[in-house]
């Protein structure tokens, strides 16, 4: 049974319950404080999230009590209507400050020389050097974040549900001739307004949608869409990307589809892709080892001739980004635990083919996993009829 997807912003408890998870993990590992300026976990611990520039936000989280928002003083306002849950607030007037008045001078009101600081392991050197203390490398909120609670999971299924619009909407518009570039515009500012419409206190400034499509002469190079005037052909392998946040959590969805026809050159790698993925499908399963996972669809593909097609691992994580750990990858030596959620999406590269790639946001449940998002999957269903499309047009 899929979860329930909600729209709304986190109750106090919910933030409560992230913060002493992490301070429990802080209590183990002997720090007095964890700081964050990462904006992710600054929005994961207070549902705060803006446009940083020069003037950095910081979460200082103590070993027990609350945690501590030192903030730039014009943001304050924003700060207490936008942030969850019980946050003591300490501002800086701007950056630069007279001497004194810095930052890094309020930073040192809440950290002592006998303090011993957990920092995230990407911190800006700037802000790590103006900690006093011990300074300890050590990602616990990220590590927190890797199993999601019951509200998160129905955050991200409401992701999917607009995704899942979003990508019906994307193919319907897929005719030779049609510029993925306004496919784009047509689909993003679908799914913006319907979120809005669900939720008028949405945070816009945390909430983001994609759709594009990559032509068959573009989409053996996942990442390119350099080409802003590309057009759908005939054929294919044409691959769809339709992901992005709402309101904070995000979530993915993609396919490989034809146009009128399947040329024979696109038929044995779309059906070994298909083969991966429902290889990763069975491995991603409570008390597995990501790494394994990982290894095994990669030895499949690599069976069947495509070691030299192969770009990127067969997941990653989602959550308040659209791209986070854990990871499905060779090396990453974690377990796979009910509450996490990947994206399956291992894929074939050919150049001069074209590129062969499913992806869902599938959410690991007890006993297995669970697909959230929902697309056609067959070779039959992803081969676009050209009669009918002019026949829509007609109409």
């Amino acid at each position: 049974m899929k979860p329930k997807p909600t729209s709304e912003c986190p109750a106090a408890q919910e933030i409560t319950s992230r913060i002493e998870s992490v301070q429990l993990r802080m209590q183990a590992q002997g720090l007095d404080y964890y700081l964050c300026h990462d904006p992710a976990n600054i929005f994961y611990l207070t549902n705060f999230s803006n446009f940083v520039h020069e003037r950095p936000f910081i979460v200082l989280v103590p070993a027990s009590g609350n945690l501590t928002f030192l903030m730039p003083k014009l943001e304050e306002p924003h700060v207490r209507t936008q942030s969850v849950g019980n946050i003591e607030l300490l501002h800086y007037f701007e950056f630069p400050a007279p001497e004194g008045e810095m930052w890094f001078d309020r930073l040192q009101d809440i950290l002592q020389p006998n303090h011993r600081v957990g920092v995230e392991s990407l911190c800006p050197f700037a802000v790590v050097e103006a900690i006093p203390g011990e300074r300890v490398a050590t990602d616990i909120v990220d590590d927190v974040r890797m199993i999601k609670s019951e509200y998160e999971i129905g955050r991200i299924a409401y992701t999917c549900e607009l995704l899942n619009q979003g990508h019906k909407l994307l193919l319907s518009e897929a005719r030779p001739g049609q510029m993925p570039i306004l496919m784009h515009k047509e689909v993003s500012t679908h799914l913006m307004q319907k979120l809005l419409m669900d939720n008028p206190n949405t945070n816009v400034l945390n909430s983001k949608f994609n759709a594009a499509c990559q032509p068959p002469q573009m989409s053996h190079d996942p990442h390119n869409f350099g080409d802003l005037f590309a057009t759908i052909v005939e054929g294919g392998p044409h691959v769809t990307v339709v992901q992005g946040l709402a309101n904070g959590y995000g979530a993915e969805l993609e396919r490989t589809f034809f146009v009128g026809h399947v040329p024979e050159a696109a038929k044995k790698p779309f059906n070994d892709m298909l083969d991966a993925r429902a290889l990763a499908y069975d491995l991603a399963v409570p008390g597995a080892c990501m790494s394994e996972v990982d290894r095994r669809v990669n030895d499949l593909l690599k069976s069947r001739g495509y070691a030299e097609n192969l770009l990127h691992r067969t997941g990653h994580s989602f959550g308040v980004t659209d791209h986070e750990a854990p990871f499905l990858a060779e090396g990453y030596q974690h377990e796979v635990q009910p509450g996490m959620v990947f994206s399956i999406e291992p894929a074939i590269y050919l150049p001069g083919t074209g590129g062969f790639r499913f992806s869902d946001t599938v959410l690991i449940t007890e006993t297995g996993n669970l697909k959230l998002t929902d697309a056609p999957e067959t070779l039959e269903d992803l081969t676009l009829d050209i009669a009918q499309m002019v026949e829509t047009e007609n109409d």
